[in-house]
């Protein structure tokens, strides 16, 4: 691994942010020699050199003792015993709000910014899970299928800057809209997410919250056109069809009862995205921010 480039990484890091996060979680009290920054960067070692163990970790700091000090490291090297106590011991939290911390402020500092889509004047966010497979004989709680293991990742990204703003790990076999049905989202903000989070109640309250959202509709899924739409000449024409509709399932108009008027506002802006974005080839959640931009 290269050091001196890894050294400059960390400079990007607020060592003052840093110092403020640690003195409110007191984590550096009963250290044992380790400080918080220590595990910070020994933590950060780990996954940019790749490392499968925390022997490998150790072994590798080790190997640059005469440069540690570019690394902010004023100490010893943390052993594989002190590394793997702290790591069960020290309070996770810290690391959680420093990550918001720095995000907040390479965002403040403009690091952090849309490459697209900047004439949308509202966050921009993308939800969606993935899978990730484990070994069953290792991890035996993580049953996924018979002779399978997995946890599922739940992710809110954030498109400025692509820089996650919640993650939440589920068993591997629960369904995706299971537990963003108790998410809170940001309000006033798009939400762009595939067909997996059609729900109606849920999508009704994010509606209340105004936040926008543009999904994939499941192919079962039955309504009827109210209106048709002119398509923007000036565009590249991606859309096939815009149009008003209203769905015709039962759960429908359930909603529509409680709110004793039908839930145009919520509804009324979702095209017939089931069709058209299969023939945008529009697999991902990037392809479908691309329609989002072209249809607000």
């Amino acid at each position: 691994m290269n050091i001196t480039l890894f050294s400059q990484l960390l400079q990007v890091l607020s060592r003052k942010h840093f110092k403020t996060v640690v003195q409110d979680y007191q984590s550096d009290k009963h250290n044992k020699g380790i400080n918080s920054w220590t595990h910070l960067v020994s933590m950060l070692f780990l996954h940019l050199s790749k490392s499968n163990s925390i022997m490998e970790v150790t072994n590798g700091l080790k190997s640059i003792t005469g440069n540690v000090n570019h690394l902010g490291i004023d100490k010893k090297i943390p052993s594989k015993s002190s590394l793997s106590y702290i790591n069960e011991h020290r309070d996770w939290r810290m690391f959680r709000e420093f990550y918001f911390t720095l995000k907040n402020d390479l965002q403040g500092r403009g690091f952090l910014k849309r490459k697209m889509f900047n004439e949308i004047d509202k966050k921009i966010y993308l939800l969606d899970s993935t899978v990730i497979s484990l070994c069953i004989k290792v991890f035996d709680w993580a049953k996924y299928r018979k002779q399978k293991g997995a946890v599922k990742l739940l992710t809110l990204l954030d498109y400025d800057g692509l820089m996650p703003s919640y993650l939440f790990m589920t068993k591997g076999s629960q369904s995706d809209v299971k537990h963003a049905q108790y998410m809170t989202m940001p309000p006033h903000s798009v939400i762009v997410a595939d067909r997996a989070y059609e729900d109606f109640k849920m999508l009704y309250s994010w509606d209340k919250d105004d936040i926008e959202f543009v999904l994939l509709l499941k192919k079962s899924i039955n309504y009827k056109s109210i209106l048709e739409r002119e398509l923007p000449e000036d565009n590249e024409q991606n859309i096939l069809i815009d149009e008003e509709i209203e769905l015709t399932e039962r759960l429908y108009h359930i909603l529509c009862k409680w709110q004793n008027s039908y839930l145009i506002n919520g509804f009324s802006r979702l095209s017939n995205i089931m069709e058209n974005c299969e023939k945008m080839k529009a697999q991902s959640l990037i392809g479908i921010v691309h329609f989002l931009a072209i249809s607000l």
